[in-house]
């Protein structure tokens, strides 16, 4: 709910022309070698974008397929791994004409990505082309990875912006940033640094506490931010204070930016109530295989064809069907031929959305992002509940300052609290007693009250700790 280790452009200092911000050392040459490469992969995925968001379904669905040839040709001709895969099944490219061929190939799983990933390189590359890049680790299975040295991450933020452009997001605005950065120190005082030529503020997330919220809001204020960009879990810090201490919304602000988490519904009312604006969602991942956003008339995920080929496979190993259906989402990325992903498995949960929308853009859609497979809790008879069933936007648990979930065996949890100053017994009471309803009786809650909850090394809040393996969710790999 993403990537958080979902998806995100911050790996690429852009300035307002969409060129890569360079240090004053580097030489004329130097730049316009580094430049080249990265602002041209951007414009020319913008242009397309804002071109291929009016296709029919049709043109989309050949583009796609075109796509597609390309980079099963591609990886069988120069990657290893794959070359192998279509051998061992006696299939060459052609056999895989559409999509839905794609069921001819393998899922490709993150031990199968960790074990083969020298096999995973195109040979047809210069080694100064690949970029290493790791995953988080939130599945418990730190991956790594490459991208296109430059030309990935250029042409990941032409798909970002074409995103914000749905919310009026301009290289001009400015913007306050809360994601997992670590800036200043209580020495002295100072949790924040401006950045882009001074148009966006960057904000430590892990100095965030109440004694220093107050500065925090007061600097916001005064940055005029047109937009915040964040992790769903630290804005919601900021509004939960804001909110207890009758902050009246910041009037610069017309939208809030949430991903590489998953949005769930109430902390996206939370952020609507107190913001007063626009909470827009999007979901991705750090391997680059799928991405979608909302649009200006819908909260529901649009899925980027020209990103990715995105499948939804059941329990039973079967693509599901039909709005309302839920599946892992096992993604296809078009664009990375470095190092190609077909058919991987994110452990990722949606929800399959009814489509077209009123938008007009003929995208496919995800009703709702479910999160990661270790975002659900498991009951007593193996029912998966997902956190965006436990609505912690309820009074019940105004006097909680943090909660956790750890779930180490089926049917039992350990939920933990951090108290506010009014927190008693009869809070204790009503939070078993809804936790009861929610899990419908099949999981035995236990409270343990504790002074923190730390946060992961990217400055993120875990609201389930899923010790259960969960990726015997039943897909066939």
């Amino acid at each position: 709910m993403p990537s958080i280790g979902m998806s995100t452009p911050m790996g690429v200092r852009m300035n307002h022309r969409g060129l890569r911000a360079l240090r004053p050392e580097d030489s004329v040459t130097a730049r316009a070698l580094r430049i080249l490469p990265a602002y041209s992969a951007y414009r020319k995925t913008y242009a397309l974008l804002r071109e291929s968001q009016g296709w029919s379904r049709e043109d989309l669905a050949t583009y796609q397929a075109r796509a597609l040839s390309r980079l099963l040709d591609h990886a069988y001709e120069n990657v290893p791994y794959y070359r192998r895969v279509f051998q061992e099944r006696g299939l060459v490219p052609e056999d895989i004409r559409t999509p839905d061929d794609l069921a001819l190939l393998p899922i490709l799983t993150r031990e199968d990505l960790q074990a083969n990933l020298p096999d995973l390189k195109a040979r047809n590359y210069p080694e100064s082309a690949f970029e290493y890049v790791t995953t988080g680790g939130s599945t418990g299975i730190p991956v790594g990875f490459y991208y296109e040295k430059g030309v990935s991450r250029a042409r990941e933020w032409a798909f970002m912006k074409t995103q914000w452009d749905r919310v009026g997001y301009r290289f001009t605005d400015r913007c306050v940033v809360l994601r997992g950065y670590i800036i200043g120190s209580a020495k002295d005082g100072v949790y924040w640094k401006k950045t882009l030529g001074g148009r966006w503020l960057l904000m430590s997330s892990h100095h965030m506490t109440e004694e220093t919220l107050p500065d925090y809001i007061d600097r916001i204020r005064r940055f005029k931010p047109r937009f915040i960009q964040a992790y769903p879990s630290v804005a919601t810090i900021l509004a939960r204070y804001m909110r207890e201490h009758g902050i009246e919304p910041i009037p610069t602000v017309k939208a809030v930016l949430c991903g590489s988490e998953n949005l769930y519904p109430w902390q996206r009312d939370l952020l609507t109530e107190v913001f007063g604006c626009r909470v827009f969602s999007w979901y991705g991942n750090s391997e680059q295989t799928v991405l979608a956003g909302e649009c200006e008339e819908s909260t529901h995920y649009h899925i980027f064809p020209e990103y990715g080929i995105v499948e939804l496979i059941g329990r039973d190993g079967r693509p599901v069907e039909g709005a309302g259906a839920m599946g892992e989402v096992v993604a296809t990325n078009l664009t990375n031929f470095v190092c190609p992903l077909i058919r991987y498995r994110t452990m990722d949960v949606a929800v399959r959305g009814r489509d077209p929308c009123t938008c007009g853009r003929a995208y496919p859609i995800l009703e709702r992002v479910e999160g990661r497979l270790q975002e659900f809790i498991v009951t007593k008879n193996r029912r998966f509940v997902s956190m965006t069933a436990v609505n912690m936007h309820s009074d019940i648990f105004d006097n909680v300052a943090q909660f956790q979930f750890h779930q180490e065996k089926e049917g039992e949890a350990l939920l933990r609290i951090v108290k506010k100053p009014g927190y008693g017994d009869r809070d204790t009471e009503r939070i078993l007693r809804e936790l009861d309803r929610k899990f419908d009786g099949g999981v035995d809650v236990t409270v343990r009250f504790v002074d923190e909850i730390p946060r992961t090394r990217r400055g993120k809040y875990q609201f389930l700790i899923q010790e259960l393996p969960l990726d015997q969710w039943g897909i066939s790999v």
